[in-house]
């Protein structure tokens, strides 16, 4: 399974998801009354899982997606990557704990409970995914490049060189216990290299709405927990949220909503 990490031209980029596929749902049945969505990538930030009711179901969405709407990528959250370090998916150092990290810190009952396994038993849980859904989490790219816009789950090192640490998102270095653009909370406030060209965009910390800010855009409004899920129309800054109305006239005749096999954007 390949995923884009260079894009170029119109994006939608939408935050954190956590299983909320109802609120993930709203937002895509908005997208699908925009002129150019053919012409649009979507982009999502990482933490499609965890928390929220339904993880699995939001890992079925983005793959629908990624089949009926082929410019749709993800980059990797922290919670995807303790996942499937957990799950022996990718490689981790001898000397880190995944498996009991992710089961009892990350809010991993609802992933569980949504493929229908065991809480914490791992063995169970490999069994029962599908083998999209690990092909996923073990391929997930940790940034995606646009010429104007870096896509990254929780930002960059406003001390490091800005290609430097885009070579190494690129390659994925597995020998890091937790690479800090994956997990890091202290990027949130960092600004970014005085080298960077683009602006960055990530989730991973909780903002009351969409921060807009010098080459710093932050976009996780829910956390999982509470709030609106949120999605950025770029180059525009337009917000959208779900549980907006969506415009009065469609683009195109907008098909019912299909948990499971989504038809949006055929």
């Amino acid at each position: 399974m390949e995923l884009a990490t260079h894009i170029d031209g119109p994006v939608a980029v939408i935050g954190d998801v956590h299983g909320q596929i109802d609120q993930l749902e709203d937002v895509l049945e908005q997208l699908n009354f925009l002129p150019d969505l053919k012409e649009r990538w979507i982009v999502f930030i990482g933490d499609i899982v965890d928390r929220g009711p339904d993880p699995k179901g939001a890992i079925e969405i983005l793959l629908d997606l990624m089949e009926d709407h082929p410019r749709t990528t993800c980059v990797a959250g922290n919670h995807e990557f303790a996942m499937a370090a957990a799950l022996e998916l990718i490689p981790t150092p001898s000397f880190t704990d995944w498996p009991e990290e992710w089961v009892e810190l990350y809010g991993a009952e609802t992933t569980f409970d949504s493929y229908g396994a065991e809480y914490g038993d791992l063995n169970d849980l490999h069994d029962k995914m599908p083998e999209a859904h690990r092909s996923l989490l073990q391929e997930l790219p940790w940034c995606v490049e646009h010429p104007a816009y870096l896509f990254v789950h929780a930002g960059i090192d406003a001390n490091q060189p800005f290609e430097l640490q885009t070579q190494i998102l690129h390659e994925r270095d597995f020998s890091l216990a937790r690479p800090p653009w994956l997990c890091s909370k202290a990027y949130f406030n960092g600004g970014v290299p005085s080298d960077c060209p683009v602006t960055v965009v990530s989730g991973h910390v909780p903002v009351s709405a969409v921060h807009f800010g010098d080459r710093r855009m932050l976009i996780d409004t829910t956390g999982g927990v509470q709030g609106e899920l949120s999605c950025v129309l770029l180059p525009e800054n337009i917000v959208i949220t779900s549980g907006d109305e969506p415009p009065p006239q469609p683009t195109r005749p907008a098909p019912p909503k299909r948990r499971g096999m989504f038809g949006f954007f055929k």
